[in-house]
């Protein structure tokens, strides 16, 4: 091949290079327009517009506005409980058991007699002392009549005999009495745990009887609930065994101080056992509530992530403006931020992916609008 050949094929490969490079490359299709090798775009073809809106138009996006929420500050607990009123009987005296009146499970009334102790040998001693009684308090009468022809000291003497077995007298009838064992409060027994002949201790447990028109239930709640929880404060609770059952009480008590191990104090709440489903001894699930601070609701839609933390997207005045928040608490349906926000501004869920910083947004519609 000739050079003048070879020089115009050169020439050729290099003229079809830098046309490529300038096809390709940013900025070449408007140097080659203005060269007039070809026609220029935006002559061409008319500015985008619409939705999308290229460089130059406006984002269509899709908003819901700000509302104000509550946080819902909940406190759960697991207590145990008891009734209002329990007590174990326990015979006062040793003794044999001549006799129970009751059965277990039934109901007992304040002042009934539950069991009877062999009583023989203090209802003698009761009668002795009536007899000590009587003869002191005839020889006392005499010498109070005869008083002119005895001294003042054997008039004294019989006086004090007298009231000597007057309380002889008296601490026969209380033996006597003990030999009886009696229901302090009314409600309900349990098993008895002893039958007719057993001989019983002041050790031995007889039954107990557990007032259960009511039940109390213990816990312990956190310190930062210390000045939250007061008395009459209403109390939701469950059964551990069968969460379904909900029972409503109020606060009964509150302990007047917090354990430093633990950091808790106790709560005491009452609840009322009208139809008797509940027992002493129980677990049940406490829930208690108490309403929060005032913080902005937004759309869990709206709620963007990035390398310095959590943002949402605000039109203002046409334009979108990124606002910095800190999540409080996450709902179903709305999430509560502690951002500069206020009711009713228009935060952006969807349409995102193409948003910055100041650039033009067209509304398209508000979610909260049109979910209701």
């Amino acid at each position: 091949m000739r050079l003048y050949q070879q020089l115009a094929v050169s020439l050729g490969v290099l003229a079809v290079g830098a046309a490529a490079w300038l096809w390709f490359a940013p900025g070449g299709r408007e140097l080659m327009a203005s060269m007039g090798v070809v026609e220029s775009k935006s002559a061409a073809k008319p500015a985008a517009g619409g939705r999308g809106g290229g460089f130059g138009g406006a984002v269509q996006v899709v908003t819901a506005p700000v509302r104000m929420g509550t946080v819902n500050d909940q406190l759960t607990a697991i207590g145990s409980g008891a009734a209002i009123q329990s007590v174990t009987l326990l015979p006062e005296q040793a003794g044999t058991i001549t006799d129970i009146s009751i059965s277990s499970g039934d109901t007992v009334e304040t002042g009934e007699i539950i069991v009877q102790l062999d009583d023989r040998e203090q209802v003698l001693a009761r009668n002795l002392a009536e007899v000590a009684l009587e003869s002191a308090t005839r020889q006392a009468d005499i010498n109070r009549r005869i008083s002119s022809s005895i001294s003042n000291l054997e008039v004294y003497n019989a006086e004090i005999a007298e009231k000597s077995a007057q309380l002889d007298l008296e601490s026969a009838e209380l033996d006597l009495a003990r030999r009886q064992i009696v229901a302090p409060i009314s409600g309900v027994a349990g098993i008895v745990g002893v039958t007719v002949g057993d001989y019983v201790t002041t050790s031995s447990e007889i039954v107990t009887i557990d007032d259960r028109s009511a039940i109390l239930v213990d816990f312990s709640v956190p310190e930062r609930f210390a000045t939250a929880v007061t008395p009459g404060a209403p109390v939701e609770a469950s059964l551990v065994s069968a969460p379904q059952k909900r029972f409503d009480g109020v606060v009964e008590a509150v302990d007047n101080r917090i354990d430093a191990a633990s950091r808790t104090f106790t709560v005491r709440a009452r609840i009322d056992n009208d139809n008797d489903a509940l027992r002493a001894g129980m677990s049940f699930d406490v829930t208690m509530r108490f309403p929060g601070d005032e913080y902005p609701a937004v759309d869990p839609l709206a709620i963007q992530w990035d390398s310095e933390g959590s943002y949402v997207w605000r039109i203002v005045d046409g334009a979108s403006q990124k606002v910095r928040v800190r999540v409080i608490q996450r709902d179903p349906d709305m999430v509560l931020v502690d951002a500069v926000l206020k009711a009713g501004d228009a935060v952006i869920i969807e349409g995102i992916q193409r948003l910055r910083e100041g650039g033009p947004v067209r509304e398209a519609s508000t979610g909260a609008e049109a979910s209701s």
